[in-house]
């Protein structure tokens, strides 16, 4: 069934995301970024990337992806559960479009409108999210990467001594005018139709490179190294759209159980119980 919200929490909701965004833009807008880039075109910003990515990065670093790319054509997954509200407005403001799902929320509809926006839109999902465990990646966005035979780009953060909140992911809270890197992989294609035995190892793949490339960043980020192939992170919207673009895409606020793939899965093949990214 679907979550009925009040006229005063939505009102409430609304006007904390407008304090947390203007928060969040002062705060991170301090840091000292730099990137490392395998393949440039990865990118949403670059106008060599010309086709929608999958980007995959771990949930206690989303603040980062948030502020560095606003208004670049990215749609989120974001979980149904009330205390993603806030975020989703935030995303909103931040030019981000979204998709409500996750485990016991919206998994179905999630991943329908998921490939909806994959179609002519990037898509972002946290695949450790919403609840974990911590870096530990569900196979939801192999098996779209696989249906839609979209690029995966795995992308590591990190942050100099950032905070971290006593949460299942030990969410990263930046300390002002510290330094944050990061690492950006190749693009990485998913072979069409996988089975389930291969978008297992795929997950295993990509789990381990996220892996990699986050301790990378850490490192990096603690250590104040300079390396020869860094850059500045240009932050800038991105200069061009892409074809196609649908004006909106369905927000998913609704109650239901996860998903289980099938060795050759289609859509109308979904089944209940096994946990989608996000």
């Amino acid at each position: 069934m679907s979550r009925k919200i009040s006229f005063w929490q939505k009102w409430a909701t609304k006007h904390a995301s407008g304090v947390v965004v203007a928060v969040v833009r002062a705060w991170m807008r301090t840091l000292n970024y730099r990137v490392v880039y395998h393949d440039r075109s990865a990118d949403p910003i670059s106008p060599e990337c010309r086709k929608p990515h999958l980007y995959l990065f771990w949930h206690e670093y989303i603040l980062f992806p948030l502020y560095v790319r606003e208004h670049s054509y990215l749609t989120m997954l974001l979980s149904a559960h009330r205390d993603a509200d806030i975020l989703s407005e935030v995303a909103t403001r931040m030019g981000f479009y979204f998709v409500r799902g996750s485990t016991r929320r919206g998994g179905d509809r999630a991943i329908r409108a998921l490939f909806a926006a994959g179609r002519s839109r990037h898509l972002a999902i946290t695949p450790d999210g919403p609840r974990g465990p911590r870096r530990t990646m569900a196979p939801g966005a192999i098996y779209l990467a696989s249906r839609l035979g979209t690029p995966i780009v795995a992308i590591g953060f990190g942050y100099d001594r950032p905070w971290r909140m006593n949460s299942w992911d030990r969410f990263a809270v930046p300390r002002p005018f510290s330094r944050a890197r990061a690492i950006v992989s190749r693009p990485i294609v998913v072979p069409p139709d996988l089975s389930r035995e291969g978008i297992e190892e795929y997950r295993t793949k990509i789990q381990n490179l996220l892996n990699e490339l986050t301790a990378q960043a850490e490192d990096w980020a603690t250590s104040g190294a300079t390396r020869a192939d860094e850059e500045r992170v240009v932050k800038a919207p991105a200069s061009l759209p892409l074809h196609l673009l649908p004006q909106r895409i369905p927000q998913i606020d609704h109650v239901t159980d996860g998903l289980l793939l099938d060795d050759n899965p289609t859509l109308t093949q979904l089944k209940r119980a096994t946990r989608l990214a996000g």
